[in-house]
């Protein structure tokens, strides 16, 4: 199993009065690893391999279709897990528990307030243009902005001197059941964090296959079978 580097995540409470700032790492634990599959987001141009398009996606994309300015391999405290039931790749979606003891890595892309604030839009289903308020979420670490999936805003620390957010669930893992996910959109996140955390492909199968929602139905050969596909096509 791979041994994670944690980066040097600090407390937000540097955030506690001051603005909230120009620039986020949005940190992606699902397929959005992938740049891929985030660069659907701020282009438009939907998700490779989709069965159908996503409802969320605007046309346009993002207001900015900029690439992120950096991404970095980042460590967060807390739980991914499979859930719920995707309409755009059927299979489990992929949530974040930020209460479980536990490690999540992650890619943290360097964006502008406006960019992750037409990422979330989009997520959540909603109508993109409109920049997030993050003062809530800088200030305790969680914005609840709706009852759905993705509608709620961590901050689970900064690094560099800029916040790290992500959304994901209101619940905890262990208050919904797991679904596993989908072939393609578990390769999405498999490319995406092996290519971002430099690992095996039996590391980065390891990892994904144990996650709640997919251990029981994915195994890590079936998983690096995924990853050596990926690097045939």
């Amino acid at each position: 199993m791979a041994t994670y580097e944690v980066a040097a995540l600090r407390p937000r409470s540097a955030f506690d009065r001051s603005p909230v700032p120009d620039r986020i790492w949005y940190a992606a634990y699902g397929s959005n690893t992938n740049p891929d599959r985030l660069a659907g987001y701020l282009d438009g141009s939907g998700p490779r391999g989709a069965l159908r398009p996503a409802p969320g996606i605007s046309p346009s994309g993002c207001r900015d279709h900029t690439p992120p300015a950096r991404s970095v391999a980042l460590v967060l405290p807390g739980l991914l897990y499979f859930a719920t039931e995707s309409v755009i790749w059927s299979g489990g979606r992929a949530f974040y528990d930020p209460t479980t003891p536990a490690e999540t890595p992650v890619r943290a892309y360097l964006l502008t307030l406006s960019q992750f604030s037409d990422i979330a839009a989009q997520e959540m289903y909603r109508r993109s243009g409109t920049d997030l308020d993050l003062t809530e979420v800088l200030r305790t670490g969680r914005s609840r902005l709706g009852p759905g999936r993705y509608e709620t805003l961590v901050c689970p620390g900064m690094f560099d001197g800029i916040p790290v957010v992500t959304f994901t669930a209101p619940w905890r893992w262990r208050e919904i059941g797991g679904n596993p996910p989908a072939a393609t959109y578990l390769r999405h996140i498999a490319t995406g964090l092996r290519a971002a955390h430099s690992w095996s492909i039996g590391d980065t199968a390891g990892y994904l296959a144990t996650r709640p929602g997919a251990a029981g139905h994915w195994t890590s050969e079936r998983v690096a079978g995924l990853l050596r596909e990926e690097a045939d096509s």
